[in-house]
């Protein structure tokens, strides 16, 4: 077995805004890029954005056998059952070949009511990938919801990265974006529309931190790409962060933004998904403490209905006024999705979301068929 050098592994690397070198020798990718991050001090955003979600390892091999060494970060919620380990999807030729976990790694506990926290550090784990031989693209697909360290690797061939030629895209969105509750790396159905669209993501679908926050717009400007989508609206209610006064301005301002750095690139304005505590109920969002005593994680709207006539913010009142942006700006390169033409009412009948907030595997599929069918890229 050959190790890489760690610009070798680096330049295998996609998905990632930045990579971060870190104390112990490894890679840490991020989704935002380090000065962004100096710009916040909000714990959860710098929890999410070092989540590799869409962040994969592409490679071109004839070897049968890859060490991958990493050292994954695990949360753990006070109260809550215990959440599994994150998923490695190894893709051989575009197709599904192989799942591995992670066992062991850091743990972050979390307290949901107080927000306070601690960590717990542990020692890397090493992942050995059985691969067919002969020249093929290798795609291993890093953990969405954990954090994940690249601490070596190694192959018993040489090692190439793969030059993908594919349009990129550049998706932001909220923890549904991020593929919470989806179990895989490759079930986030920005992955799914990606695959079926044949676009080469970069997923900045962040966890509760879809805030319209001024530096993700610089970064989203920043970043090369042949088409772009926003799906904001869900997380603006649930930290009931805006009144309706504030929403327009500040959408038409990140717009306005973004359009400095891609001045004729397609914009996709998404709007919020069917969320049946949310649609006429303003947040705060909050945990269901019956829910949590019988062992399980939902949430529940806690904001006044009543509050909406003074300007907070539901779904509703944010799919009217992103439809309403979109038509006030004269821009044929931008153009509005009903968030409820990918999931609706009547989805939420079959296909419920399992703790009133996120979407399950199956509607992430159902979610990214039906924004890949969109067409029009």
């Amino acid at each position: 077995m050959n190790d890489l050098s760690l610009d070798a592994v680096a330049a295998l690397v996609r998905g990632a805004l930045d990579l971060e070198r870190t104390a112990r020798g490894g890679l840490l990718p991020h989704r935002l890029p380090a000065w962004a991050r100096r710009q916040s001090d909000d714990p959860q955003l710098h929890l999410v954005e070092a989540q590799p979600a869409g962040v994969r390892l592409a490679l071109r091999t004839a070897a049968t056998r890859l060490e991958l060494d990493v050292l994954p970060t695990k949360r753990r919620y006070v109260g809550a059952p215990a959440r599994p380990d994150g998923w490695y999807d190894v893709l051989v030729g575009g197709e599904l070949a192989d799942r591995h976990q992670a066992p062991g790694g850091n743990v972050l506990d979390a307290d949901m009511m107080t927000g306070a926290s601690t960590f717990t550090a542990g020692e890397p784990t090493t992942l050995t990938i059985a691969l067919p031989g002969g020249e093929v693209d290798v795609e291993v697909w890093l953990p969405h919801d954990e954090q994940t360290e690249l601490v070596a690797l190694r192959a018993d061939a040489p090692v190439t990265p793969v030059a993908d030629g594919r349009r990129r895209w550049v998706h932001h969105g909220s923890s549904i974006s991020h593929g919470s509750v989806a179990v895989h790396p490759t079930e986030p159905w920005p992955v799914v529309a990606a695959g079926l669209a044949g676009l080469d993501l970069v997923n900045l679908g962040l966890g509760g931190s879809a805030l319209l926050d001024p530096f993700v717009a610089r970064t989203i400007r920043d970043t090369p790409a042949d088409v772009i989508s926003l799906k904001i609206g869900i997380n603006l209610v649930n930290q009931d962060l805006l009144r309706r006064r504030a929403l327009g301005p500040a959408v038409h301002g990140w717009l306005d933004t973004i359009r400095d750095g891609h001045p004729a690139t397609p914009i996709r304005l998404v709007s919020p998904v069917f969320c049946g505590i949310h649609e006429d109920v303003p947040g705060p969002t909050g945990p269901d403490m019956q829910a949590l005593a019988e062992g399980r994680v939902a949430f529940v709207a806690t904001g006044d209905p009543g509050a909406v006539a003074r300007g907070a913010l539901t779904l509703e009142v944010v799919r009217e006024g992103l439809a309403e942006v979109v038509e006030r700006r004269d821009d044929p390169h931008l153009s509005y999705v009903d968030g409820l033409t990918l999931y609706g009412p009547a989805d939420a009948e079959r296909l419920p979301l399992p703790d009133n907030l996120h979407p399950d595997s199956a509607t992430h599929r159902l979610i990214g068929e039906r924004f890949a069918a969109l067409g029009g890229w």
